[in-house]
Order: structure tokens, then sequence, then C-alpha cells
């Protein structure tokens, strides 16, 4: 609600002040569906995720349906760790799923918090930053084209000074280690000269004005997750909850108990590489040599979303639409599909946009498919979900999600939209409206 001036001066200011705490509430709700306020959160805010929703949103869902009921939660999707860590906070038993291997690390090493002594932490961080500070000389690594990019040389020693000495702690699986591998992978990009676009790509080109000095930088981020778990220790957050490296369309995973209630946000047709999202990271820590890897090291285990998943798989466009998961939505997605071939034959780059959709919902209703046999069937499944318009070709995302949950055997489905997206960017690639909100799926 947006409140005129003139409008203003026929309230009292109470009635004011309710007016704008609306406002506050409205602008919190469109923003839900957003990793922004969940970095004044603790835990949550120990490593910057773009691609998330509001973990205070997700609290808030799970203590309305645990009134009635027991829950028992899952986040197929389960990126950093948002669902998870929002279930302990409730105490509320929750599972995850990941498939990257870096972003799943992180999520395992977040939920290690009830396991570590604070102090422990504290002093292990002290010795490391001593042997770091002794050890340090010029990087050995300005080779590598990315971190030349990124750092100046004496920031890139000093990281490397950090990582060489984590490398020297004893036990490998250790979460005291584990804790200090996420400090320093946390502050890789506050210590970039690189900037870094809405979407986490980084952009070299684009230089910043605020560099950290990485010593510093690593014992604030120490001394913030220190404060973090003395504060979740002493609420008493659960410790049920735990993430597995599995793929939400064949999980091969048999629960204990089906589950409640499933919050999840899984990947938007728009073409957003996630491999790509933690290039940096992977890199510094030597877990790929360049953007080529990406594809072998990390983006063959996730739901196809972007064009150059597609084509580095060469899919065939008939292939996919021949798959019977898709016969609910063959017709309009076919039609879809077909336009998208045409359109980028007269495109500069070519993009593979045709099989990148077809494959897109064939993974989704694969999904689907999973998450019948694995929730009750009174069970509540809520999708944080987003349109598209590769090409300026419209894809209506949640009316074709919700027809392919109803096909494995799902009751309903509802949307309800959070906001509008597409509306600010100067270079954006078409003009068609766009929105996101919370596809609900019942039974």
């Amino acid at each position: 609600m947006i409140i005129s001036s003139h409008s203003q001066l026929n309230l009292f200011p109470t009635e004011v002040a309710n007016n704008q705490a609306l406002t506050s509430v409205q602008l919190k709700t469109a923003r839900s569906g957003t990793f922004t306020d969940n970095m004044k959160l603790p835990i949550h805010r120990w490593f910057r995720y773009s691609a998330g929703f509001s973990a205070d949103w997700v609290k808030q869902l799970i203590e309305h349906k645990s009134k009635t009921r027991h829950l028992n939660l899952l986040d197929p999707f389960a990126g950093c760790g948002t669902t998870l860590l929002a279930a302990q906070a409730s105490q509320v038993s929750c599972t995850g799923f990941e498939t990257h291997p870096f972003v799943y690390k992180i999520a395992h090493v977040k939920l290690l918090y009830w396991r570590i002594e604070a102090s422990v932490l504290w002093q292990t961080s002290e010795k490391l930053i001593e042997l770091a500070k002794k050890q340090l000389k010029p990087t050995q690594r300005l080779h590598i084209p990315l971190l030349n990019k990124c750092y100046t040389p004496e920031n890139l020693a000093k990281l490397d000074a950090l990582r060489n000495a984590y490398f020297e702690l004893s036990q490998n699986d250790d979460p005291i280690k584990e804790m200090i591998w996420l400090a320093i992978t946390a502050i890789l990009r506050s210590c970039s000269t690189a900037g870094t676009a809405q979407w986490q790509y980084v952009l070299p080109n684009k230089k910043k004005a605020k560099v950290l000095e990485p010593f510093i930088a690593f014992q604030e981020k120490i001394a913030l997750m220190v404060s973090d778990i003395v504060y979740v220790q002493q609420n008493q957050w659960g410790k049920n909850a735990s993430v597995l490296l599995k793929d939400a369309r064949q999980p091969q995973f048999e629960p204990t108990e089906l589950f409640d209630l499933v919050i999840t946000s899984p990947p938007y047709p728009n073409n957003y590489d996630y491999a790509d999202a933690t290039r940096l990271e992977m890199t510094f820590w030597g877990e790929i040599s360049g953007w080529k890897d990406l594809q072998t090291t990390v983006r063959q285990y996730l739901i196809r979303s972007c064009s150059q998943h597609s084509a580095a798989e060469r899919l065939e466009l008939d292939k996919i639409l021949q798959d019977q998961i898709l016969q609910p939505i063959k017709a309009e997605l076919s039609n879809a599909c077909q336009t998208l071939a045409e359109i980028r034959l007269t495109k500069g780059g070519k993009k593979t946009y045709h099989t990148m959709v077809a494959a897109y919902f064939q993974d989704l209703g694969k999904v689907f498919y999973s998450l019948r046999t694995l929730c009750k069937a009174d069970s509540t499944l809520c999708f944080v979900i987003g349109d598209a318009a590769p090409y300026g070709v419209y894809l209506p995302v949640e009316k074709w999600l919700g027809q392919l949950a109803l096909a494995v055997g799902f009751k309903s489905f509802s949307f309800e939209k959070l906001r509008d997206r597409n509306t600010k960017w100067k270079n954006r690639k078409h003009t068609v409206p766009l929105h996101e909100g919370r596809l609900w799926i019942e039974g």
C-alpha cells in the first residue's frame, strides 16, 4: 500500500504508523522469495546464496502447520540450508536433498553448529591465523586466469596462506576444520576486487571500491560464527535436520516416516547457471581449473534449467517430448519449444532454449513423481517458483508444474503471487511481464 501525502492528512498518527507498518510487511512478503532478509539471521548469514528464500517465512509456515499436527519436513532442493535451519529453530524434523556438491557442503557445514564448542573454534582460528602469517609468501597461483582477474597479488597471497594453513589442520572430518573451510570460503568475495552480479556471477571487469584485507575478514567471519553458535545453542535449536547429497528426481531414499510438508524452491527455467554461481569458490579450492570443468564437476547433476546444460548434453527435443511424464502439458509445451527452436535460428547466440525448456519440465515431472511416493496422502507442498520468457516466449511455469503434480496423484494446486519480475532491467532481452510466487500443492 502506497500512502499519498494527501491521504496522510486525514489519518491520526497511529493510523499513519499502522499503514506504514503494513507497507513494510508487504515489502517483506514480496521479498520472501529471496535470500535478502536471511543475511540478518544467525547461521543463515554465514554464506550469501542468491538462490534462496526467506527463512522467517519458512519458520512461520512451519509453526502454523505444526499447531494441528506433527510435522516431518522435506526440502528436495535444499541449497544452503534455509528450510533445514528454519526447521531446526522450530524443533521440527527436516531432511534436505541437494545435488550441487559445493552447495551441499556449505549446507552440511552449517548444520554442524550444535556439535561445535565456540571457544575451540575461536582458539583454532587464532592458531590458523598465526600459522598463515608465518607462512605468508608471494602467491604461486596468478597463472590461474580467474584468480588473477579477481584478486590483487597481496590478497591472493594471504588467502592462499589461509588455505595452506587449513590443509595443515589434522582431521579431515573434524567439524572445527569444516567450519574453518566455510569461513575462508565465505570471505572470498569480500576480499576480491571483482564485482558480483545480482545472481552471484563474478564480474572481473567490474571493480569494487571496498575490498577487505583477508586476515581481518577471516577473523571477523569467525567472530560472527562464534557469536551465532553461542546464540543458537543457548536458544536450543534442534538437532534433527540433515542434508543428503541426492537428486530429487531419483533420490533412492526411503524415509522412516513419510513427509507431511515440503517447502522448497527449485531452479527457475530462466537460464541461470547454478554451476557457474560458485565458480570462483571452486577455483580457489582447486576443485575446478576452468569454466569447462563445470559441466562434468557440477552441472551434469543439476536440474536442466540453463542453455549451457542442454547444449552440453546435445539434447533432442522430439525424444524429450515423447516422455510419458510430460503428457499432461505436451501440447502447450511442444508449441512453446517449437517456437523457440525457430526463433533461436534468428539470434546470434542461437541458445538451446527449446531443449532446455523441455528438459526442465521433464526433470520437474520426475521430481513430482518421486515426491508422491515420499509424501503422505494429506501432505502440503509449497514451491517458490517464477515464470520465464526465453527469447520472449512466455512459459506459464506454475500452471504446467501444477498439472504435472496432478498427473502423478496430488489432488489440487493453487498459485499465490508474491511480486512482479522483469520490471527494472534496462538491458532486459524482452518486455514480457513476469512474476514470482508460491505454488501450493495439496494431497
